[in-house]
């Protein structure tokens, strides 16, 4: 009999330790209960750098007579910008660029017959970069005064940039987080619960577009440069403890 209810209370004794060991398993991998949200960080601002291009180009068979007219541009174009007020750091030309010219030949019977050279088409790029952002736009739209000593000049729209880039997105990364906590908070109270700690976060695409323009959001990040006034925006992937 004795033996018989030692083995009753051997056997209950590892059911009972089977049944906490189980039950502790169970409760360790329970997973923790979490919020997931996303953040957005926005803001308004006004770019602080221009870049503005341009070229001029001279065609001709004699090259030297090409490169000397070129020149003679080259200074032309000098003297009208330092006359409104770019310096010499702000102005920079690039190097010449030389391009033959062919014209093709047909047969009357519109076989290929070959190409006869007509000359030479030299450009040469000039390059603005400055801060004083409206007087170089004023000069960019009264740049075809040019045009009337003879000069033929073609001029690309403004760049627009920012200087202080990195610390604006310091600013967003801010308030995208407190964005998605804001938002966490909300989700949490009306489910009863009680917000926790942040566990991960991540940045998400960082992007720039004109202001008001209606301009996509692009998966790898939109870079406007065509706008003075931009609209920069960033999401923070969030994930809290829920107690």
């Amino acid at each position: 009999m004795k033996n018989n209810l030692s083995s009753v209370l051997f056997a209950m004794a590892i059911i009972i330790a089977a049944y906490l060991l189980g039950n502790a398993v169970i409760n360790r991998n329970r997973p923790q209960g979490t919020i997931h949200v996303t953040g957005l960080g926005e803001q308004n601002f006004t770019s602080d750098l221009i870049v503005w291009e341009g070229n001029f180009t001279r065609e001709s068979k004699d090259l030297k007579a090409a490169y000397a007219d070129l020149e003679r541009d080259r200074t032309a174009v000098t003297n009208y910008l330092t006359s409104k007020g770019i310096t010499e750091d702000q102005l920079v030309f690039n190097a010449v660029s030389t391009l033959p010219q062919y014209e093709q030949n047909y047969t009357p019977s519109g076989n290929y017959a070959g190409q006869t050279f007509t000359g030479y088409q030299l450009s040469q790029t000039f390059v603005i970069e400055s801060k004083e952002v409206e007087k170089v736009e004023k000069i960019s739209r009264e740049i075809t005064e040019l045009l009337n000593q003879g000069i033929t000049l073609y001029s690309q729209p403004p760049r627009y940039y920012y200087t202080q880039l990195e610390s604006l997105k310091l600013e967003m990364v801010a308030k995208a987080t407190e964005d998605g906590r804001v938002r966490a908070e909300r989700i949490a109270e009306n489910s009863n619960s009680k917000l926790g700690d942040l566990i991960t976060a991540n940045m998400g695409v960082f992007q720039i577009t004109g202001q008001n323009s209606g301009e996509d959001y692009s998966w790898g990040g939109a870079f406007n440069t065509s706008a003075k006034n931009k609209t920069a925006s960033i999401t923070m992937k969030l994930s809290f403890e829920v107690d």
